[in-house]
């Protein structure tokens, strides 16, 4: 007993000298690299990360100028004039989400077996559900603990309008639009319940007795009744389902169905290489987007206390699950430096921060993944187009806190057009950055049924990137270093 009441204080003083020894080391290491920093070594960091450099520099600009332009009082007009570099950029992006939403799934579940694409979708959901989960447990929290709806209602001065809709209609209209009859008309609209009055002749009784009202025995009675109806948009949930389906069948058809692979991947790199062309133009479309929406926000001053505080709520409870969350459950699952992999996002995250929306920025947060980041192309197009579609960790995190926060304030139908437009777009940022950190999980858990599958067609994105003439921003070495004993690892 004393032996080892002994050896546990020599072991303790060797791990800590150990310790400090690694911490030397790293540090000596960095002193070196610092200290051989040449003016070359300079420029070819800001030639590889142009993309990231110019975005930083678009939004803090927009930001600038936005504010310096609110005193002017702009018309509804020339804040529209102003804002047109950016609904370009929207425009470009949302021009290529469908053929590449479409493209990149049939590709990727091409390239995989059933057994392995099954496996892969399951880990995704479950992804998927626990990061929503835990997005709507943070919700509540925050609602609870800051209480925005306590104090009057007396500044809710507007009514909204809120249409009902029949919590059974809502989830048939998601299974109709899973299965679209016209795959085209998907392309521009999605199926949705619409509601209509009728008018019912009623003949009422009473004890075996025809009840009479006005001389008359029969009585009108209007009801709602369900009526079939469109809203505009793509039926993103009926293509990815078809997708799927259709990429699984051409992959079981081996070499039958090569010609019509080739053609899809072949479809897929041309829009990859047509996303790098547009981004070259994303920093001046940013900087006015975020500029025109500062110029056309309402006044801040304005604000009433409890709407204030609801937006602060809002943007704390994102930043929290986005920090903090995410990050701390890509390192539990992958044992890696989470913050490493989101440098290679920055991209995307920027873009989804200018333009508030996550299917514009999906054709971005490919090219950092794949190329950045060095996931398999597998993963990322079977991952993305489906996150897009149904993963909102931000949405759900603001709907679940929107919901306690009206029962605070007393049931009141809000307005709640007055709230900042910074909370939309970090809503949209935390959904781009989940869908990514999902995609970096599930290949990290899949990574050996892939290599069974075929490795090379996973690293064959790593050949595109050496041979492309456009790169975005460039991991460190160490990044690089540390994916290599990867497939060697076990969970």
């Amino acid at each position: 007993m004393t032996q080892s009441n002994g050896e546990n204080p020599q072991r303790t003083r060797s791990g800590l000298h150990q310790i400090r020894a690694g911490i030397q080391s790293r540090s000596l290491l960095a002193k070196k690299k610092v200290e051989n920093i040449t003016k070359d070594d300079v420029k070819g960091f800001f030639i590889r990360n142009a993309f990231v450099l110019f975005t930083i520099a678009a939004v803090v600009i927009g930001i600038i100028l936005g504010f310096c332009l609110r005193p002017y009082n702009m018309s509804y007009r020339d804040v529209k004039f102003f804002s047109f570099p950016g609904e370009l950029l929207m425009r470009m992006l949302q021009m290529l989400v469908l053929p590449l939403l479409v493209s990149s799934l049939i590709t990727g579940m091409a390239a995989l077996d059933g057994r392995a694409s099954g496996k892969m979708g399951m880990r995704a959901v479950v992804y998927y559900t626990t990061t929503t989960v835990i997005a709507v447990i943070i919700g509540i929290i925050m609602v609870l603990i800051i209480h925005p709806g306590k104090g009057s209602k007396d500044e809710f001065t507007k009514q909204q309008k809120i249409e009902q809709i029949s919590p059974a209609d809502a989830f048939l209209d998601l299974i109709r639009n899973m299965f679209p009859p016209n795959l085209v008309e998907a392309c521009t609209k999605q199926f949705k319940t619409q509601y209509a009055k009728r008018v019912v002749q009623v003949t009422m009784t009473v004890n075996e007795t025809i009840f009479t009202l006005n001389g008359s025995q029969q009585i009108s009675r209007e009801e709602m009744i369900p009526v079939p109806g469109a809203v505009n948009g793509i039926n993103a949930l009926g293509l990815v389902v078809f997708s799927i389906c259709f990429g699984l069948i051409i992959g079981s058809m081996k070499e039958q169905g090569q010609p019509l692979k080739d053609f899809f991947d072949c479809l897929n790199e041309a829009i990859m290489r047509l996303v790098a062309i547009i981004m070259w133009y994303a920093p001046i479309g940013i900087l006015f987007l975020i500029a025109g929406k500062i110029v056309e926000m309402e006044d801040i001053s304005a604000m009433g206390g409890q709407l204030g505080m609801y937006t602060v709520t809002v943007i704390c409870g994102l930043l929290i699950h986005a920090i903090v969350v995410l990050p701390t459950l890509y390192f539990i699952i992958t044992r890696k430096n989470p913050f490493v992999f989101i440098g290679g996002l920055l991209q995307a995250l920027i873009t989804a921060l200018g333009t508030s929306s996550s299917s514009a920025t999906l054709p971005i947060t490919f090219k950092c993944l794949e190329e950045n980041n060095k996931v398999d192309k597998r993963v990322t197009r079977f991952v993305l187009p489906v996150g897009a579609t149904i993963n909102m960790d931000g949405t759900a995190l603001y709907e679940a806190l929107a919901a306690i926060f009206i029962a605070q304030v007393n049931d009141y139908d809000l307005n709640f057009g007055q709230i900042l437009t910074i909370r939309d777009r970090l809503r949209t940022t935390t959904n781009v950055l989940g869908d990514s950190i999902g995609a970096g999980i599930v290949e990290h858990l899949s990574r050996h049924e892939l290599q069974k599958k075929d490795p090379e067609v996973g690293n064959s994105v790593v050949e595109e990137a050496d041979k492309k003439p456009y790169q975005l921003i460039s991991q460190e070495n160490e990044y690089e270093n540390e994916r290599r004993p990867d497939s060697e690892t076990k969970m």
